[in-house]
């Protein structure tokens, strides 16, 4: 079986699953927030992974707030930087091809607060236009109250300029938060380094538990809490902390840390997967491929042919890929991605992703490689009939 689906959702990684095996037979649980020596111990442990992750990913540990995912964090950080915004604030600038959960926040803040959202052009190679960038804090500049774009791109796996867009905002004293879902534990990255004011973590995208996950804070003074409860995490996040989640996050992020080696040779394959594919089959077209991406994303289509068919075909071979993003892989058309790069519908919708781990070995894209073409073959042939 090969699981190359990895931006939808990780399996645990092997150091993940050892460490909760262990962790199990420990009996050491009980509410981090219990003044008795047991719940202490659980804090302590809070702290210490802590100061992992930030080590990992270059920020301070106090700028690190636990929660349980990505698009929490999101609505944690548009809630704090929306709901407290002067009022001669009201612009949102953004793009096109953020992941879901950030045009649906950003419709209710645009039809419940007044908000105007500003979409900054995309390139036809899904990079965000830094002229286009340029031209609308030019315009809009005093009136932005939160600039949102995100850091990789969950589809075609297309980083963008995040650190060419932070600087634009810093010199302007403009909020910027990027979504680093995508980015954190897949590619090497340094929060201090990079100029954001926010970034987001998911844990079940690095091979920790779902359910758990962090967002990293410039300036942690800047967050409201917008979950009621007690005094967890500073008073910014009530409820009891998902410390075993927490733990898993800490082990995860490590475990990347001391496998950075094998981001090249993962590069390395997917370059000489997608040669070989299109050598074999022309027509093929991989989205982004004149862009920097992670290294082990691939959104491939062979116009003509449905990409649901092809995911269907690979099943059969045990391997398991989708269509696009998995939050939309029941809609067979064209993604507002890709439509924002310009992008047909013969080729939209004919597009299959596939999203491997530096955990899983090069050679599994020989497989992937023998199983799309055998798809290949068999649907042009049914086409043709």
């Amino acid at each position: 079986m090969i699981y190359a689906d990895y931006n939808g959702s990780a399996p645990l990684l092997p150091s993940v699953k050892d460490y909760l095996k262990k962790r199990f037979d420990s009996d050491l649980f009980a509410n981090p927030n219990a003044i008795h020596s047991m719940g202490q111990k659980i804090t302590l442990g809070i702290e210490k992974c802590r100061e992992v992750v930030a080590n990992v990913v270059g920020c301070y540990p106090d700028q690190i707030l636990f929660n349980s995912g990505s698009s929490e964090g999101i609505s944690h950080i548009l809630f704090s930087c929306l709901e407290y915004a002067q009022k001669n604030k009201n612009i949102i600038v953004t793009s096109s091809i953020e992941h879901a959960v950030i045009p649906a926040a950003l419709k209710f803040y645009e039809e419940r607060r007044g908000f105007i959202i500003k979409k900054v052009d995309v390139d036809k190679d899904g990079v965000v236009k830094i002229d286009s960038f340029n031209k609308m804090i030019a315009e809009f500049g005093p009136s932005i109250a939160l600039v949102t774009i995100m850091a990789a791109n969950n589809e075609t796996g297309v980083i963008q300029p995040y650190k060419e867009l932070s600087k634009i905002c810093e010199t302007h004293k403009i909020l910027f938060f990027s979504d680093t879902t995508q980015l954190i534990g897949k590619e090497e990255f340094n929060f201090n380094e990079s100029g954001l004011d926010f970034a987001v973590c998911s844990g079940h995208k690095i091979g920790a538990l779902t359910g758990s996950g962090f967002l990293i804070a410039k300036n942690s003074t800047l967050l409201k809490s917008h979950i009621f409860g007690s005094h967890q995490e500073k008073g910014l996040r009530g409820g009891t902390q998902h410390y075993l989640g927490i733990e898993t996050l800490a082990v995860a992020l490590d475990d990347f840390m001391n496998s950075k080696e094998k981001l090249l040779p993962l590069y390395e394959a997917r370059k000489n997967f997608e040669n070989e594919l299109k050598k074999q089959y022309p027509l093929t077209q991989i989205i982004g491929d004149k862009s920097k991406r992670l290294a082990g994303t691939s959104l491939i289509s062979y116009p003509g042919i449905h990409g649901q068919a092809i995911q269907i075909e690979l099943e059969s071979h045990n391997i398991f890929v989708t269509t696009s993003a998995a939050c939309s892989d029941n809609q067979p058309e064209t993604s507002q991605v890709l439509m924002a790069m310009g992008i047909q519908d013969d080729v939209g919708r004919g597009v299959i992703r596939l999203s491997i781990s530096y955990h899983q070995g090069v050679e599994v894209y020989q497989e992937i490689l023998k199983a799309m073409s055998a798809a290949i073959k068999k649907l042009e042939r049914i086409k043709a009939y």
